[in-house]
């Protein structure tokens, strides 16, 4: 497998890498079972993190045996000293693992105080003078925060969303992150399941010789794939640049991700898939969003109680109400058109 380097880490990982927030999803045994192929299949990096329920313990339990083989990394939203050690306690226990390769602080909204001894960052510090952490990184969204990060001299490694869609100055950070000798781990490579042509988001990728796309793997078919393309890698044909610009026209700007920050709603509107419905429909097999329980889900954008949490949630700046009331609109339509008729 082509490999790549984090930065000053050192770590030199295969750039098809594991991505376990779906497999939270999936049953206990089809989870294991997951795993350890693609282990066997020559995946050695597996990204995770505390708040995906049950993952680490799926992994833990999956590759405890084969742990000095591979990378782990996880993940901590602690802003406090006390609950980030907290936090490492468990994933290490989860992950039956006595260190981490690399513990990252998880989407902070800003950047820590390495003088404060109260902050989460210190006992990251702490834990990785104990041997119980090698690096430690910096996940976020927002891209002013993350070029922050990445100058501060206080992180190894940076995971940011990185996609054949991103803007320019998104992938500016690629070049930002090689001057500071900061590792690069992309995360949100399909754009949270809208990016549907596999091979392009693969090929994409192959062009960094320093950046790690984490593939988010819910089921063995998925991993499949990923695992063929690797052994076959693609060339970038006109017909794999054509699809990367189609998405490019249809998808860049001002969409909703899918990172599920804007969460929790009043309303309990399923705001990450919501907010992107339009383009679920049109992106994948249309039938499966217009099951009754679909429909239903959908209809809770109507009671809306204007609290605007999400908005003010979003890390893309999105005006999220607004953006519900316009999908709810489009999905009545949708289903209308299609003989699936929505209650109003």
């Amino acid at each position: 497998m082509k490999t790549v380097t984090l930065g000053k880490t050192g770590l030199s990982v295969p750039q098809l890498a594991f991505g376990a927030l779906p497999i939270q999803r999936t049953e206990v045994d089809v989870a294991i079972g997951i795993l350890r192929k693609a282990y066997h299949a020559g995946i050695r990096f597996f990204d995770t993190a505390r708040s995906y329920s049950d993952s680490e313990e799926k992994l833990g339990r999956a590759l405890g045996d084969v742990r000095q083989n591979i990378v782990l990394a996880s993940k901590t939203p602690a802003t406090d000293a006390e609950t980030a050690k907290a936090h490492l306690e468990i994933s290490l226990r989860n992950l039956r693992t006595d260190y981490l390769d690399i513990i990252q602080l998880h989407n902070p909204e800003a950047l820590p105080n390495p003088d404060d001894a109260n902050s989460a960052y210190a006992a990251l510090r702490d834990a990785q003078r104990q041997g119980k952490v090698r690096f430690i990184g910096l996940t976020n969204h927002r891209r002013a925060l993350a070029e922050q990060g990445v100058s501060s001299g206080l992180f190894d490694t940076l995971q940011f969303p990185l996609s054949h869609i991103s803007s320019a100055e998104d992938m500016a950070l690629i070049d930002h992150c090689q001057q500071h000798n900061v590792g690069v781990i992309a995360m949100k490579a399909l754009c949270g399941g809208l990016i549907t042509n596999i091979p392009a988001a693969f090929v994409f990728f192959r062009q960094f010789d320093d950046v790690a796309p984490i593939w988010g793997i819910q089921h063995e078919h998925e991993l499949d794939q990923f695992v063929a393309l690797e052994h076959n890698p693609p060339a970038l044909t006109p017909a794999l640049q054509q699809a990367m610009d189609m998405d490019r026209r249809e998808l860049a700007g001002s969409f909703c991700r899918g990172c599920g920050y804007c969460l929790p709603c009043a309303a309990n509107v399923p705001i990450p898939m919501a907010a992107r419905m339009s383009f679920l429909l049109r992106r994948a097999p249309y039938q499966q969003f217009l099951t009754p329980q679909w429909q239903e889900q959908m209809e809770r954008i109507s009671q809306c109680t204007g609290c605007r949490k999400c908005a003010e949630r979003c890390p893309y700046g999105l005006d999220t109400p607004q953006l519900l009331q316009t999908m709810l609109e489009d999905y009545r339509s949708f289903a209308a058109a299609h003989a699936a008729p929505v209650g109003v």
